[in-house]
């Protein structure tokens, strides 16, 4: 039996450490840390209390100082003659030379920082206080201070006696420089009396070698894998093929569907490293940080960082410190700025991905569903351009389905939807609609207009990808106007076309869009549209001239940014995936640059008397008797828009006696038409109630009583 074999490791009994290096020199540092207390004891005065206690007590520090020298050859001679001291020297230097090179994580750390024997004392006295609780107290003994509770700079020295008795580790040293040791707390200082240990997974690296990925990371392999090699990925990865040989940062910069994870397992598979991912999308602290960047840098991995977004601070006031290690990583943005976070000196050039593209989704739609994908091939298509989402979401989406027996397109729909939250903030109000594609009373022309642009959004994924309208112009969806009016249906319209095709609806918010200070109305602008990229969505303009405008000669800096912010909204409504629906009752107000990027305009007439007749029966509830109305002549004598008769409907019905059967008669439609007529500033005599002129005055004289 060895020497290594027949000494603990640790203070606390069968403490388990597969690696041979690593269990030799926490032995030797064990019998060093023992071998100090005999000396504590014989310094002062070989005696014990009456407690028995196996530890030295705490003395006066400045007397211990000055006493260094009256006891320095006394110290040398214990340790040569004290049976208990020489028994532990010669322990130890049969740990020495028992002690071989080892295929193991300690072996593979000395080789790669050149660590002599000196550093190796101090990273194994850092690793024993992590890994055995009771080294804590024998260490604040040999320091002779109970808080002291960590090992320091100077009780290793004192502890190892290197040549000289002079130590030349200090912070600047690769052993701190990586990671794998750390000061106490989150300074940096590294005083010559300042606790220092090893991080918990640089511990369990050490001492275990299981190879087990950090909590909070998810190992990325290459089974995920659906993405193909391009000209920029083969360029970037001959550039990553040398290990880094300081902290490296690599910009990823992709769309919003993009699948950052699996790109990056392209690259680090090119470099034949490893990557691992966060698990939440939120960074760590700093401490964490550098214990997960130092077990990287142990295990030849890369690391691939939750998104980043451009940062609002433009002077880097919340720039985070970042870790100087041996490490790689890679930095998913939609926008270069937000790589200004980072350290400059450390930034490689930036990885251009390639485009999400709609037969990449398909073919992830079809792995992901499995055995429902054949009966919802057609369904697969559609929705793999209506929702531009990535790999993690399209997987999520086949787990659940796995869940149902059988799945059709609605089911489909909605496990896609549930993947997408568009995030518009207050910018914009999600709207339910609350009508049907039939309810619409419109003219014959209208309806048919309508009824295009429904077949219009349903042919878009067989026109874009199987004729190549997309490779030839591009894949934008509709944008349409509604211009007439007020009150001639088109926000009614609008909801009803986002009902039939059972997309989301958000109305925008002008209050919150526009904004005096120049610039940033094109950032709101930029928010609602970014959001409305993932996913199809009913975008609705309410009084789009506010924002539309006719771009004007430059007379200032005031028209010169106006026409900017219009030239902005040109380009992204021609780009937009989904469909943009622009409501206006002034088309004459709007910029003639629009017409052309508009795929569908609708004018919305005032209702004539057929439409009028429909209107009045389709306003009141399915559950209020109107067979009292004169609808005929309800729907000749008085030209309103459908506005205007539902306002007149519902105020008919306030007016009858509550808890009454619902039924509603002339009396309170005829005063509500008065109301309407005088709101709207028309000609309202009683003569021009004609027949029902007298109950019309009968009506207001009972109301003037």
């Amino acid at each position: 039996m060895n020497a290594l074999e027949k000494l603990p490791s640790s203070f606390t009994p069968d403490l388990r450490v597969n690696d041979a290096l690593t269990a030799s020199w926490l032995a030797e540092t064990t019998l060093r840390l023992r071998r100090e207390i005999c000396w504590l004891w014989q310094q002062k005065g070989n005696a014990r209390n009456a407690q028995s206690d196996i530890l030295p007590p705490v003395t006066d520090a400045l007397s211990e100082s000055l006493d260094l020298l009256r006891f320095s050859d006394d110290k040398k001679n214990f340790f040569d003659n004290d049976l208990t001291a020489r028994y532990l020297s010669e322990n130890i230097q049969s740990l020495r030379d028992s002690r071989k090179h080892d295929h193991g994580p300690w072996d593979a750390v000395c080789h790669r920082l050149a660590l002599d024997d000196e550093a190796q004392f101090l990273l194994a006295l850092g690793l024993l206080v992590r890994i055995d609780p009771a080294s804590s107290a024998v260490i604040a003994a040999c320091q002779n201070d109970s808080q002291k509770m960590l090992p320091t700079l100077a009780l290793a020295q004192r502890l190892y006696e290197p040549e000289n008795g002079f130590s030349r580790i200090d912070i600047a040293h690769p052993l701190f420089r990586t990671g794998l040791l750390g000061f106490q707390g989150e300074s940096t200082s590294g005083g010559w009396h300042q606790g220092y240990e090893v991080s918990p997974l640089v511990a369990s690296a050490l001492v275990l070698d299981d190879g087990r990925v950090p909590a909070g990371m998810h190992l990325v392999t290459d089974k995920r894998i659906v993405a193909h090699d391009t000209p920029t990925l083969e360029a970037a990865a001959s550039l990553l093929q040398t290990a880094p040989q300081s902290s490296q940062f690599v910009p990823l910069l992709g769309d919003v569907g993009t699948d950052y994870s699996e790109w990056a397992a392209v690259l680090c598979k090119k470099t034949d490293r490893l990557l691992i991912e966060f698990v939440e999308p939120v960074l760590p602290n700093s401490s964490r940080l550098s214990a997960i960047a130092a077990w990287c840098w142990l295990y030849d991995a890369d690391v691939l960082l939750p998104l980043m977004n451009a940062s609002s601070d433009e002077h880097g006031r919340d720039r985070m410190t970042w870790p100087d290690v041996h490490v790689r990583w890679y930095v998913p943005m939609h926008d270069m700025q937000a790589s200004k976070q980072l350290p400059s000196h450390a930034v490689k050039p930036a990885v251009v991905l390639p485009a999400t593209d709609f037969e990449m989704r398909v073919t992830r739609f079809r792995k992901a569903l499995g055995k429902h994908a054949e009966a919802l091939d057609s369904e697969i298509l559609e929705f793999a351009r209506r929702f531009r989402i990535g790999a993690k979401a399209i997987e999520a989406i086949g787990n659940a389905a796995a869940e149902f027996d059988a799945l059709d397109a609605e089911q489909l729909a909605q496990l896609c939807r549930a993947q997408v939250r568009p995030d518009l903030g207050t910018l914009a109000q999600a709207v339910t609609p609350r009508f049907k594609f039939k309810e619409l009373v419109l003219p014959p022309a209208q309806s048919v207009q309508l009824d295009e642009i429904i077949h219009a959004m349903r042919s878009l994924t067989w026109v874009h990808y199987r004729w190549g309208t997309a490779r030839a112009w591009n894949d934008a969806g509709l944008s349409v106007m509604f211009c007439g009016p007020s009150g001639t249906g088109k926000t009614m319209a609008a909801e009803a076309i986002a009902e039939e095709l059972q997309l989301p609806m958000f109305r925008i918010d002008l209050s919150q869009v526009v904004n005096k200070y120049i610039g940033e109305t094109e950032k709101n602008l930029k928010k609602v549209f970014d959001a409305a990229e993932e996913s199809d969505c009913v975008i609705f303009f309410d009084e789009a001239d506010a924002l539309f405008g006719k771009r004007t000669s430059v007379k200032d800096a005031h028209d010169r940014f106006a026409n900017i912010e219009i030239s902005y909204l040109l380009e992204r409504m021609e780009r937009l995936k989904g469909i943009a629906i622009l409501a206006t009752n002034r088309r004459k107000d709007l910029d003639e640059a629009f017409l052309r990027r508009l795929r569908f305009l609708v004018e919305f007439p005032l209702p004539g008397e057929e439409e009028r007749a429909r209107l009045w029966r389709y306003v009141f509830p399915k559950g209020v008797d109107i067979a009292a109305l004169d609808v005929p002549y309800l729907a000749r004598t008085f030209p309103l828009a459908g506005g205007h008769i539902r306002s007149i409907a519902f105020n008919a019905c306030l007016q009858t006696t509550p808890g009454a059967e619902p039924c509603v008669d002339m009396p309170q439609v005829l005063s509500a038409v008065k109301r309407e007529l005088d709101k709207l500033n028309r000609p309202n005599s009683p003569e021009s109630f004609g027949r029902y002129q007298e109950q019309v005055i009968a009506l207001f004289e009972e109301g003037a009583r």
